[in-house]
């Protein structure tokens, strides 16, 4: 079957002038949405497109009733039964049941496993310097057997049940808040042991709080392994700490903690609540690493297999003394610093600025409305951050469901990835690798940004040429394989056209209904129409 180029996928279309301009005004007067358009707005921006049978069920129902009935299944995700694949599928994940002791212990036996294969290696190499390429490489492939054994099979589950999720579950909403808010409290999963902590972390710290308090969730992530390695709290230490004998057998980098590490305390201030000008000055870092020093990971209760949280307490590396932060007194308490600075930061008006800007960025407009950021700002404050209320009120406001915000995102590589696989009824493939390299072709690996920041979800950072040939290409190739798999490539793209509605233009039809049958799915999914959201 003969590939699409980019130039036939492009022909006809023009991305720029399909998405609004940045800057647009919200006027009262634009025309309002149809309710099949609000329907498929609401499957584009709280689930990951349409499916075939969404589509079915909503012309069953008709499309008013139907949408009804999504938004309140949607806030309430217990009430919508997984179907039994899914379940099974999630069940045979057997890494991810695996306690945070159980996962820092098979990266800890990798790492062992390693070093000792590279002390052998070197012992071999020396005794025989005339070794040949051949047994260099040999060797080399020796010393990555641990961690292809150990680790790489915990991140690939992680993927799996993270796509399978978002493809298939009816819960849409809450797969779309799992992806939000882990990218904002992100962690990277190529540093050390966030490796095999990156799925806990998800499960554990952000999909159990996505419809509850921020302050829980800011703590349960300020709280996790993953989070107090990859920000480097488990170093930060107060000045001339020594660490007792026994804990340094338990973990070998604690001969080198040598004082006060910010990086957490920076970025909790600047990215996870007030924001970069939230009226902080470096000075308040500074002093709120102090107030968090004393918490890490307690690797002794690791090696012993504990089966519940590894967050521990450890006042002999904390700093006592007094601080002065935010423009208040604090006195030396412990723990109960750190607890009553997660206090003061969830409950702070900067926090409710910062958190709405970011949904009404997420949800509504790369340049969201100041009015609906103000109120939803105010939302979160009068509810102390009750993230349930505050969503409601985003997807209740006038502006969500405006004809500037329709058709206004521009879908990053993971939604159009998603989306793709949704709209053709695909399930998630049993081997989810192909997947996610196509995800890290595209500039967004899961799990895999490095910097605290996460992934921007505006326009700019997706839609340059190059980015748009790769979705192109996969467009020719998921269609490709179906048409082998059917070989009904004309059904399917009828089929499609169906599912995706008003979505699609009536310009987009008309070009891609004068193209060669083989090619219209293709062509559909390589559409700047379909790139919308």
């Amino acid at each position: 079957m003969k590939s699409i180029t980019r130039r036939q996928a492009l022909r006809g279309f023009t991305l720029a002038s399909t998405l609004p301009l940045a800057g647009l005004g919200w006027s009262q007067g634009a025309a309002p949405l149809s309710a099949e358009e609000k329907a498929l707005h609401a499957l584009n921006r709280l689930a990951y497109g349409p499916r075939p049978g969404d589509v079915a069920a909503m012309r069953s129902l008709g499309a008013e009733r139907w949408l009804q009935a999504f938004l309140a299944a949607q806030f309430e995700p217990a009430s919508a039964a997984a179907p039994e694949a899914l379940k099974t599928r999630l069940a045979g994940l057997d890494t991810q049941a695996l306690s945070q002791a159980e996962l820092i212990g098979r990266y800890r036996e990798a790492t062992q496993a390693n070093r000792a294969n590279r002390r052998e290696a070197a012992a071999t190499m020396e005794a025989n310097k005339d070794a040949g390429k051949d047994d260099n490489a040999k060797t080399e492939a020796a010393r990555a057997n641990a961690r292809r054994e150990l680790v790489r099979p915990v991140l690939q589950q992680t993927a799996q049940a993270r796509l399978a999720r978002a493809i298939e579950s009816p819960a849409q909403l809450e797969e779309v808040l799992v992806e939000f808010w882990f990218n904002h409290f992100n962690v990277f999963a190529g540093k050390g042991p966030v490796s095999v902590l990156v799925g806990a972390y998800e499960r554990e710290a952000i999909r159990p709080f996505v419809f509850g308090r921020f302050r829980d969730m800011l703590a349960a992530t300020a709280k996790h392994p993953a989070m107090l390695v990859y920000l480097d709290n488990v170093q930060s230490v107060k000045p001339g700490y020594q660490p007792p004998q026994r804990l340094a057998r338990a973990n070998p980098n604690a001969q080198r903690l040598t004082g006060l590490n910010e990086n957490y305390a920076r970025e909790l201030m600047e990215l996870h609540t007030l924001g970069v000008d939230g009226g902080y000055s470096q000075q308040d870092v500074t002093e709120l690493a102090r107030m968090l020093t004393g918490w890490t990971v307690d690797y002794r209760a690791a090696q012993r297999g504990s089966k519940g949280p590894l967050f521990e307490f450890d006042p002999r590396r904390h700093d006592n003394g007094n601080k002065q932060w935010l423009g208040r007194a604090v006195k030396g308490a412990g723990q109960a610093e750190g607890e009553m600075a997660l206090d003061v930061l969830a409950a702070h008006p900067s926090t409710a600025k910062h958190i709405a800007f970011k949904l009404a960025q997420a949800f509504v407009a790369d340049q969201p409305p100041p009015a609906l950021v103000r109120r939803l700002a105010d939302k979160f404050q009068a509810t102390q951050g009750e993230l349930k209320a505050v969503t409601r009120a985003l997807v209740e406001s006038d502006e969500f469901w405006s004809r500037e915000a329709y058709g206004a995102k521009f879908k990053t590589p993971y939604h159009y990835l998603v989306s793709s696989l949704r709209a053709l009824d695909a399930t998630t493939p049993p081997d989810v690798q192909p997947l996610t390299q196509l995800l890290a072709q595209a500039g967004m690996p899961l799990y895999g940004w490095q910097t605290p920041d996460g992934y921007k979800n505006v326009a700019s950072s997706w839609m340059n040429p190059e980015a748009l040939s790769q979705r192109v290409q996969f467009a020719s190739t998921l269609s490709e394989r179906r048409a082998r798999r059917s070989g009904l490539p004309a059904a399917d793209a009828q089929g499609l056209m169906s599912t995706l509605g008003p979505l699609l233009s009536e310009s987009t039809r008309k070009n891609i209904a004068a193209e060669p049958a083989n090619l219209q799915v293709a062509l559909l999914l390589g559409s700047p129409d379909f790139m919308k959201r």
